[in-house]
């Protein structure tokens, strides 16, 4: 490429990229951004309450299963002695 067509199409460029940042930076633009940045924290906000929701249940599942556990670990105890009492 010959250093007139570099020249225009380093001119061309930095006029692409001043329009571009001006748009960027309009008012319309800042409207768009708050209203995806609201978004985002609103679509935040229902993750929190989904991953608590799933940390309770999973707390429940937990506390049910040691629950479980306890009362398997007794009654295997009152067999053993049981077992105990008659040999």
């Amino acid at each position: 490429m010959n250093l007139p067509g570099k020249i225009a199409l380093f001119a061309g460029g930095v006029l692409f990229g001043s329009a571009g940042f001006k748009l960027l930076a309009s008012k319309d633009a800042r409207k768009v951004y708050t209203n995806v940045t609201a978004a985002a924290l609103r679509c935040k906000d229902q993750i929190m309450r989904d991953v608590e929701t799933v940390q309770e249940s999973c707390s429940d599942m937990l506390a049910d299963a040691k629950a479980i556990n306890e009362a398997r670990a007794a009654k295997e105890e009152a067999e053993f002695i049981e077992d105990g009492k008659n040999a």
